[in-house]
């Protein structure tokens, strides 16, 4: 069975977006581009990804995707792409986008055959990781912290996830970040 991982990055106290669902913020840390052979590595370990509307509504509007859908295996490669959205959102020309409506333990059979025995990636929003959490799906939260704040935005992760729940699994310096690795029990 595929493992649920939410990957992501946040500032230092704790939002993944500023006030606009803009990652703006990330991209001017040094690194905050990602890739890397970590990144790397984990993306070959991945064969489905889960977004929410917010997230992907964004990197169609940063890269202009409609315009240019060529850019969009750059991000993701062929991988299926599940957008879980309650509005009509525009397709990216050959990508393979499934937008979805409801809870993520509807979608979850679907995501869990595409992905195989490769790992579903969680990109974003914290929103939508907390309802993996909520259903007991999700396993790890691989987390960036960054050396940048923010006065409000969107929330790593809006849940009550005590200490029993998550368990620290590993801590590394990359570059100007923190990286932390947390399992996640039910």
């Amino acid at each position: 069975m595929p493992r649920v991982i939410f990957y992501t990055a946040a500032t230092l106290n704790g939002f993944l977006a500023d006030e606009s669902d803009s990652l703006e913020w990330l991209f001017a840390v040094p690194g905050g581009e990602g890739g890397g052979d970590d990144f790397a590595r984990f993306l070959d370990g991945v064969g489905v990804l889960v977004q929410g509307s917010s997230t992907y509504e964004w990197v169609v509007r940063q890269e202009d995707l409609i315009a240019h859908p060529e850019k969009w295996p750059g991000y993701y490669g062929d991988r299926p792409t599940w957008v879980m959205t309650t509005r009509e959102l525009p397709g990216v020309a050959g990508a393979d986008i499934r937008f979805a409506r409801g809870s993520v333990v509807d979608v979850w059979p679907d995501i869990r055959t595409a992905a195989g025995d490769r790992d579903v990636w969680v990109v974003g929003g914290g929103d939508l990781a907390g309802q993996f959490a909520d259903a007991g799906l999700l396993d790890e939260v691989r987390l960036s912290i960054a050396p940048a704040t923010l006065v409000a935005g969107k929330p790593l992760l809006p849940r009550n996830l005590g200490s029993d729940r998550l368990r620290l699994e590993s801590v590394r310096q990359n570059g100007q970040f923190a990286e932390l690795v947390y399992a996640v029990g039910s």
